[in-house]
């Protein structure tokens, strides 16, 4: 009696919000009560039956999801997390466990730890496995297994029904947990940057995807299109690759033919193991998709049934090579599709085609079916007949052919005994007939318009996202030729600029001569001022006003998401991208012999963020230059708040330009100014170790910084800045007194060492010098080479510069790329090799020292101490052929050893004293 009451609570007339009784209900009741509305749905009638058995359950489930999402929650320690979400900055943040590659013990290590892992680019990182202290007389939970892809099926007649309706126990501090359920918990905790970072990651790693992100604690799942607006990618169209085959662009913007696979009630074959079959190209299959054959693939899913997965297929134009001669997207349900209908529906309205995975078509599963009989997608069945009903399925199937347009070559059977290999060819087969036809293709944009209209929140909507991209698009929009745009906006660049460093530097190298005729000073000095008082007598552009409007809001994440949208506006509008291979780009550096324009760029620089940022720095220079001089008072000051600006960029992440790209020069003002900034932000934080990595373009320097500290240096030459960036690092409190310093700043050199032979004259010249000043800087530095004797020449003049000055940082010698990629440490013979006589370039730079006792070998320098590893080998990035291909396990551990022996040394005092901000302004003005 008491169960028929709450049958009738549950489904009487007029009932529609069960939140009102359902908490009234106890654990083992609610059992039934899902038991009963099941069989209720088994009488109900009408075209509208499937949507009002839709609202039911998922109004009822609701009330049991929300306990366990925040039992979940609780679990892995991220409760605290649901106001003031995770940060990208919390994440980065280094601490006692950057030192170490530690396993986690308890649930609340697993967040961490997979953060760790996942910007290292580790493969693994989707491991959960804990390592638990196992007490003598601890006996193991015994817990009923829950195969990944499976909901068990209910007959009325089980008189154990309610024991099959019971739901699972929530995971145990000694059970594992589900990584997919980690990866939803994490996402729920974290901000739009952080989600952002997280999908990033897992796209170079070749993990599938989180697109739909499930939230029952808040009664509406999210499209996450935000999420996924940094990812770019690139392959080749056939026929075989070349210059004009070769594509980049946004994952979020490229059109291409959909294809979801989704379960409906129990399928004895999996989804993901079967699409993971599909991806792979030969035997080597990559996981793409986790499934119930990995570790831990059996564990209950809690909270992350009703996840949708996105990945793709890439080609990279090779025949032997690509499985689809396009891009194909594919998408993938977690959960059964009668729990999760909106999720389904969605998918059915974006996708070419649907596989449908089930070994069971009842009349429940025919009803929701027939409810999409005005869809235009196609469907194709994967049953297992001996699993399921073979005479029900076929008599739903009968009936479903025409209401869905399909025939009987839509139905495909997989049990035990089908070659597996063969079975993949045949789906591959139908996918490649649906591409040849005409067919929908759709981009991630479209897949978010489809969603907002089903009525998913969409993350992209918020109202302080869309400020930001309504600011972007006023400034872009102006933007039609880059090279015009900057002439008639950015007015304090190019030229006067260009000028007036030169002159700045002429004047500099003055004051160190030994009698400097006085005319010759007083002249330069008037023509500085001459060009000073031309650039500030103009006003900032729109565009740059809008800019620094932007950047000046008061709320945190719209000025992060206007720096976003620029970045991608930019990128999108200010330049045609490089269409050539990464190969090709080799071929756009000009051959240096004799005079050479010094601002001559190596390869055509796009417009980017950094220019207006540029753009600010002249004004605030050409303002203090005149004020220095006495021929502007300091009342009337216009841009004197500039530095405050980019200062606050600089800690919320941004890399901010150190060394100006166009002309290759510091604008010591402008970068004095913006550190003072950064001193009164930080207050009794300044500490600082300074770690530069130099080396020439293409050598995975710039790469390499990210996966070490999980920055945001720009990588490839198609994109990449030319100028010298500095990026900000977090030392935890609890570990800065142990490090000896409480930030790290970061300097990538960009593009400034191109390799210039000593023929090519000042142009050598002024690459040894901006080696001289990154290196003069820091407290470690990090040498980045491709070939065991591909040391720079300029590098080498900077050695033996600094050698003479008694300023030594620790250097690390990063070999990338080597033929040999199997062992990640020191071998001897690269290492005698690095320690003999050098050869020409070595020479040349002695000379040009004048150094009395001639050329050394490297070994003879002050700073390496052969006895002592300061020679690294990284194996290659990738692991497999690109585009397809995912990050090299080995490269991954190797840059996190490289990355523990940095620390080290900066904890032990090797990389010499270290500074406080002030101590580095000084020494920035003195370099």
């Amino acid at each position: 009696n008491y169960f028929l009451r709450i049958e009738v609570e549950l489904l009487g007339k007029g009932h529609s919000d069960l939140g009102e009784v359902a908490p009234e209900i106890k654990a083992s009741e609610r059992r039934t009560a899902v038991a009963i509305a099941d069989l209720e749905w088994r009488e109900m009638e009408g075209d509208d039956c499937e949507f009002r058995y839709g609202a039911l359950m998922s109004s009822f489930l609701s009330t049991v999801e929300r306990s366990r999402l925040q039992e979940m929650l609780s679990l892995l320690g991220l409760e605290m997390y649901q106001v003031q979400k995770l940060s990208l900055q919390d994440s980065l943040q280094i601490s006692f466990d950057s030192m170490k590659n530690w396993a986690p013990q308890v649930p609340k290590d697993l967040p961490w730890n997979f953060l760790r892992k996942l910007q290292a680019l580790n493969a693994d990182a989707r491991n959960t496995t804990m390592v638990l202290d196992v007490l003598p007389d601890a006996r193991p939970v015994e817990k009923e297994s829950q195969m990944e892809e499976e909901i068990i099926y209910w007959d009325p007649a089980d008189d154990l029904a309610a024991d099959i309706y019971s739901f699972s126990e929530l995971p145990t501090p000694d059970t594992p947990v589900n990584p997919l359920d980690l990866l939803c918990a994490l996402l729920i905790s974290s901000d739009s940057f952080l989600q952002q970072e997280i999908v990033l990651k897992m796209a170079l790693c070749q993990f599938a995807l989180p697109l739909v992100l499930p939230d029952s604690e808040n009664h509406y799942h999210t499209f996450l299109l935000w999420a996924m607006r940094g990812i770019v990618r690139t392959w080749w169209s056939q026929p075989p690759r070349g210059v004009g085959s070769f594509r980049e662009d946004s994952v979020v913007l490229s059109r291409a033919p959909a294809f979801a696979f989704v379960r409906m009630d129990v399928s004895s074959n999996s989804k993901s193991q079967l699409l993971n079959a599909v991806l792979s190209p030969g035997h080597r299959q990559w996981d793409c998709f986790w499934h119930r054959d990995l570790n831990l693939g059996t564990n209950a899913r809690e909270i992350s049934d009703g996840l949708v997965e996105i990945s793709w297929f890439f080609p990279s134009g090779r025949e032997d090579l690509d499985i689809f001669p396009e891009p194909v997207t594919f998408l993938n349900l977690r959960g059964d599709i009668g729990s999760h209908w909106l999720q389904f529906k969605l998918l059915t309205e974006i996708s070419s085609a649907v596989f449908i995975l089930t070994d069971n078509i009842s009349k429940k599963e025919y009803k929701l079916l027939y409810s999409m009989k005005e869809s235009t997608t196609k469907y194709y069945f994967i049953l297992s007949p001996y699993r399921g009903k073979r005479n029900t399925n076929l008599r739903f199937l009968n009936k479903l052919i025409p209401v869905l347009k399909i025939d009987h070559s839509h139905v495909l059977v997989k049990v035990s005994s089908t070659d597996s290999d063969s079975f993949v060819k045949r789906i591959r087969a139908i996918v490649g007939n649906v591409l040849r036809a005409p067919c929908r293709r759709v981009s991630v944009e479209d897949m978010a318009h489809a969603a907002r209209k089903l009525g998913l929140k969409v993350d992209e909507d918020c109202e302080e996202c869309q400020k930001a991209k309504d600011r972007m698009e006023r400034i872009t929009r102006k933007i039609k030729d880059s090279d015009a745009y900057r002439r008639d906006e950015l007015r304090l660049q190019g030229d006067p600029w260009r000028k007036a460093a030169q002159v700045e530097k002429e004047f500099c190298q003055l004051q160190w001569a030994v009698d400097p005729p006085e005319k010759h000073r007083a002249e330069l000095r008037r023509r500085l001022l001459e060009l000073r008082m031309q650039q500030n007598s103009h006003d900032p552009s729109s565009g740059v006003q809008e800019f620094i409007s932007g950047i000046s809001s008061p709320s945190l994440s719209e000025k992060q998401y206007f720096l976003r949208w620029m970045e991608w506006g930019l990128a999108r509008v200010a330049q045609p991208r490089l269409r050539q291979p990464p190969e090709t780009l080799l071929t756009l550096r000009p051959k240096h012999g004799g005079a050479t324009d010094l601002g001559e760029p190596l390869w055509p620089e796009p417009l980017g963020v950094e220019h207006f940022l540029r753009e600010m720095g002249q004004f605030y220079e050409a303002e203090s230059c005149l004020v220095e001089a006495g021929r502007l008072p300091a009342g009337q000051r216009r841009f004197a708040h500039f530095p405050g600006l980019a200062s606050e960029l600089l800690l919320t992440g941004l890399p901010l330009e150190l060394i100006d790209g166009s002309t290759l020069s510091m604008p010591v003002r402008w970068v004095t100014g913006l550190l003072k900034e950064l001193h009164v932000r930080l207050e009794r934080r300044s500490r600082l170790v300074v770690l530069s990595a130099l080396g020439v373009p293409g050598t995975g320097k710039s790469t390499l910084l990210n996966t070490m500290f999980g920055l945001r240096f720009a990588t490839g030459k198609s994109c990449s800045p030319r100028g010298a960036f500095m990026q900000l690092i977090t030392v935890a409190e609890g570990f800065s007194q142990d490090l000896g310093c409480d930030h790290i700043l970061v300097i990538d050199s960009g593009g400034l060492i191109g390799g210039a032979l000593t023929s090519a004259g000042d142009r050598f010249e002024l690459e040894a010098s901006l080696a001289t000043l990154l290196m003069g800087l820091s407290n470690v530095t990090v040498i980045s080479l491709a070939e065991t004797k591909d040391i720079p020449a300029a590098i080498l003049h900077a050695f033996l510069r600094l050698e003479k000055t008694g300023h030594m940082p620790n250097y690390q010698f990063v070999y990338q790329n080597l033929h040999d990629v199997s062992v990640p440490g020191p071998r001897p013979r690269d290492k005698r090799q690095l320690l003999d006589p050098p050869g020409d370039l070595s020479r040349a730079a002695a000379q040009m020292e004048k150094q009395s006792d001639g050329f050394r070998a490297l070994a003879g320098l002050a700073f390496c101490d052969p006895e002592k590893q300061h020679i690294w080998h990284i194996p290659g990035l990738w692991h497999g052929a690109p585009p397809m291909a995912a990050v090299s396990l080995a490269y991954s551990e190797a840059i996190f050893e490289l990355k523990r022996c940095l620390l080290e040394n900066i904890r032990n005092g090797l990389s010499n004293q270290n500074k406080n901000i002030q101590q580095l302004i000084e020494l920035v003005r003195r370099l």
